[in-house]
């Protein structure tokens, strides 16, 4: 069943249709300077189902992209921060992980070629000269935090690009100057679920535009609170809405056709890295966890307790290699414009699993062209109002930050 892919041509004559009101959004909504998208095609639905707001992965962008990201890069900063000539990348401290400082590395390639200066470093790599990526060192410069401002070499950077998701805080040193994206969008309080929930109404405008029912276009999810999963009664509560939830997708898949068993994605409503992940066909599955299984369902990066789990429609994937190893898309964005591919591959996975775990690799756009199906239009509209629900995202967290002001008792 391949019904979304069924009506690409109908998405190229509405084409015009949906520039304008991809204009219009943009034109009312700040989109953040960058951001990555993972997408799920399974024919019968496409979706996004996951978004980064600091991706780590620009090093996996095609060579020839690079041009395109640089534009959009400066047109970004250039419109927040007029006559900028320095950038300081304030990176994570993930000294040893190689992939994540070539990561960097490219990311200073496209700042420079930008035309800007660029810098790297943070307070918590004091005392470490270079990072060692798999082409050789990365220079970092010394960081320093004075009065609340982050001080490079003796001197302040006109623009802070930041590339920490800050899941522990770690805000030192980003709450003065320009910082982009802002600290706020960091998984210290930002929440996977809130930003479906504003991808949702958008997926809904643009179904309208197109003809097509907005389900194929977004996952059936909802969020379980304040689980104590090491606690019996809370994985029973869990289990039960599980199961709630699972039959809903089955008799949704029946009317509509969908030959295939319904799969929920448990997942820690914060953070990224593919920790904290579970797929599961029953409630009776979390019932019978084992230890190990336990703790990896609990697990959040850098060690922080999962307290809320975002239990989300497992969309298959239809893309495979000529192996018959499971690929899904992962768009890289600058300025709210799909400007890059990569492909996450991973052999030691299915159809339904989880893809970003350690056994994954990633194939660029370049080295492989047969991924480029006219799926390829889907995937770049659904990114690209994954973007819009991110500026959504800051916009309300913006909001709510100047209410809980207004409501601070008077000293």
């Amino acid at each position: 069943m391949s019904f979304v892919h069924e009506l690409s041509s109908v998405l190229e004559e509405k084409r015009e249709e949906i520039v304008a009101w991809m204009n219009k959004k943009r034109s009312d909504i700040d989109v953040p300077i960058y951001g990555s998208v993972d997408i799920r095609d399974a024919g019968w639905k496409i979706a996004v189902v996951d978004a980064n707001q600091f991706p780590a992965g620009f090093n996996n962008t095609s060579e020839s992209d690079l041009p395109h990201l640089t534009e959009r890069i400066a047109a970004h900063i250039e419109r927040h921060k007029p006559g900028c000539e320095w950038v300081h990348i304030y990176p994570e401290s993930h000294t040893r992980n190689q992939g994540y400082v070539e990561n960097l590395r490219t990311l200073c390639n496209l700042i420079e070629r930008a035309g800007y200066k660029c810098t790297v470093g943070n307070p918590e790599l004091e005392g470490i000269d270079a990072l060692n990526g798999l082409r050789g060192p990365l220079p970092l410069h010394e960081v320093e935090v004075i009065d609340d401002a982050l001080i490079v070499q003796g001197k302040s950077p006109d623009f802070i690009l930041l590339n920490n998701d800050l899941t522990d805080g770690g805000l030192e040193g980003l709450s003065a100057g320009s910082v982009l994206p802002s600290p706020k969008m960091g998984w210290y309080q930002r929440k996977k679920s809130q930003h479906f929930d504003f991808l949702r109404p958008l997926v809904e405008e643009i179904s309208e535009i197109i003809g097509i029912e907005p389900w194929h276009l977004i996952c059936d999810s909802f969020v379980s609170e304040e689980k104590c999963l090491e606690k019996e009664a809370c994985r029973i509560k869990l289990a039960e809405e599980v199961d709630v939830f699972l039959a809903h997708l089955s008799e949704r898949y029946a009317r509509l056709g969908v030959d295939r068993e319904p799969v929920a994605y448990v997942k820690n409503n914060r953070g990224t890295y593919g920790l904290g992940i579970m797929t599961v066909t029953s409630g009776k599955q979390l019932l019978n966890l084992s230890n190990r299984k336990m703790k990896k369902l609990m697990y959040g990066k850098g060690t922080t307790d999962v307290e809320d789990f975002l239990i989300q429609e497992g969309v298959p994937t239809l893309m495979k290699t000529e192996a018959g190893e499971p690929v899904e898309p992962v768009v890289y964005l600058v300025d709210g414009d799909a400007s890059s591919w990569f492909y996450r591959v991973n052999p030691k996975k299915d159809e339904i699993g989880n893809l970003n775990s350690p056994s994954a690799h990633f194939v660029s756009s370049e080295d492989d062209r047969s991924f480029m199906t006219h799926a390829h239009n889907w995937h770049a509209l659904l990114s690209e109002l994954s973007m819009l629900a991110m500026g959504l995202e800051y916009a309300a967290l913006q909001q709510q930050e100047l209410v809980d002001l207004n409501n601070e008792p008077l000293a």
